[in-house]
């Protein structure tokens, strides 16, 4: 039978757990905090009577009470951003948070300044901030331009002195008892005893490390899909079960003559495509060697890697649909004769190729063979011919003609996308196309939907059997595919 201390650190460590994750305890957690409330009921009632103010019923309820209170007091504050913890310590009840927390309400409401209400973060948040961004900038990943107070010495740190500075603020140990440990030792300290607790610093700040460095490189990663590509967002990984339809406008509205009738009319409709998102990912460790060592790259340079790594493969994938060319939802390829949306003369970007394109792409038409207005916006090149391209997009005058003749590309607003994939993906030897692609708002051409809107990577630390050490799952949900063929081109170019 597990003691009183015991009891009541599990207790203190379920609610703990809830704590850091922002939430009220779940079915299970409930239930196991309720039998160890009665195993602790069943203890104290195998003890001899007390006095009436010293009964262990009335500890019990104590007990109780505190935990209500403070459960009741965090769940207000993080309802309304404030912190916690300080009116739990200073002993604040219940009723006078809540009038607090309504008091900063209307505050908000009435967009009045707010005075005498102070949200602060506790030791232990600065303490991992600065450790978090002290790591950062020892590592160079990225620039901090406002790091947090106190990260400038901690940039000094070691991963053995930030374990051993964790173990000493967390209790676990004194400062006499880390000097005395080496860096194996420390490990197995904070593998073992920190690792999937969820209030512990040492795992916390690696966790929090890993996802400010993931963002910001993900952020900074050269990629030029986003810029030509639609944005969309999916709430599961289910291919959509309800097909997409248009329909088909069956020329123009009618004139209605006075007191004439409206004619009934049955629009026709064809089929849309479909798309279904997928998982791309990988996974990396701190090892114990890595700890041993010093290794301050696996916390902040190899997430980053795998961070700019997920926003390239979706450039890649947006590349390789126009560069491979396969069937679409129609059964053609995306570049097909059938589709008008291959430019008859193979060339590089001339003035009569360029125009050749622009036509052939405002010449489109809708499903039902009516024509539509598509509006060219961007240029995608490889670098081979990027030279060209802003010549011909920029230059006031047309290259060989006289003073006068005006260069029409100028007021149209096409935008050039350089990237060297479309070359590369080509292969050695190969002719290199170059397409234009139309503004999304008058064609669509390639889409790229993510989960419930997520662009970032998702990083999770996870338990692996047999590692010893940390280790990371990093993750994207995303679905890349074809919308049309309208609003994209194709000039299949020469070898360059």
């Amino acid at each position: 039978m597990k003691t009183r201390e015991e009891i009541l650190k599990r207790q203190q460590e379920i609610l703990d757990t809830a704590k850091a994750a922002k939430r009220d305890l779940t079915a299970d957690e409930q239930k196991e905090f309720d039998e160890l409330t009665a195993a602790l009921k069943a203890l104290d009632a195998q003890k001899p009577a007390q006095p009436e103010a010293t009964k262990p019923e009335d500890n019990t309820k104590a007990i109780e009470a505190e935990r209500t209170r403070a459960a009741e007091i965090t769940k207000i504050c993080r309802e309304h951003d404030m912190d916690a913890d300080s009116f739990i310590r200073d002993g604040a009840t219940v009723e006078q948070v809540r009038k607090m927390a309504d008091m900063l309400e209307k505050m908000v409401q009435s967009r009045q300044p707010v005075t005498g209400v102070k949200v602060t973060q506790d030791e232990g948040d600065k303490f991992r901030a600065a450790a978090s961004d002290g790591l950062i900038m020892r590592s160079g990943a990225y620039n901090i331009e406002k790091p947090a107070e106190g990260a400038t010495s901690a940039r000094n740190w070691s991963l053995r002195d930030l374990a051993k500075e964790c173990l000493v603020r967390s209790g676990e140990k004194t400062d006499a008892e880390v000097r005395n440990m080496d860096a194996d030792e420390l490990f197995s300290e904070v593998m073992q005893r920190q690792a999937f607790n969820p209030s512990a610093a040492f795992p916390a700040i690696l966790d929090t490390t890993i996802r400010k460095t993931v963002v910001e490189l993900y952020k900074l990663m050269p990629t030029t899909f986003q810029l030509w590509t639609t944005k969309g967002s999916k709430q599961d990984f289910k291919e959509d079960t309800d097909h997409e339809y248009v329909i088909n406008t069956l020329g123009d509205l009618d004139e209605i003559p006075e007191n004439g009738e409206l004619k009934n009319e049955v629009p026709e409709t064809k089929l849309l495509p479909q798309s279904k998102l997928k998982t791309y990912g990988k996974q990396f460790t701190m090892t114990r060697q890595a700890f041993i060592n010093d290794d301050i790259g696996l916390v902040t340079r190899l997430p980053g890697i795998y961070a700019s790594k997920a926003k390239d493969t979706l450039d890649n994938l947006c590349y390789h649909i126009l560069m491979d060319n396969a069937k679409i939802f129609d059964g053609k390829t995306l570049f097909h004769a059938d589709h008008a949306n291959i430019a008859a003369t193979a060339d590089v970007p001339t003035e009569a190729t360029m125009e050749e394109i622009i036509t052939t792409m405002m010449t489109q038409k809708d499903q039902f063979g009516n024509p539509i207005t598509v509006v060219p916006r961007f240029v995608l090149t490889a670098p081979q011919f990027q030279f060209a391209v802003w010549k011909l997009l920029h230059s006031a005058q047309v290259a060989g003609t006289d003073y006068n003749d005006a260069n029409p590309l100028v007021s149209m607003g096409l935008q050039p996308i350089v990237t060297p994939k479309i070359a590369a993906f080509a292969g050695t030897g190969k002719a290199v196309p170059w397409f234009m692609v139309a503004d999304p708002m008058s064609a669509k051409c390639i889409g790229v939907d993510y989960l419930n809107g997520n662009e970032m990577p998702t990083i999770r630390r996870m338990e692996a059997p047999g590692v010893l050490g940390f280790t990371w799952d990093v993750w994207i949900d995303a679905a890349v595919w074809v919308r049309d063929f309208r609003g994209i081109t194709k000039n299949p170019g020469k070898t360059a």
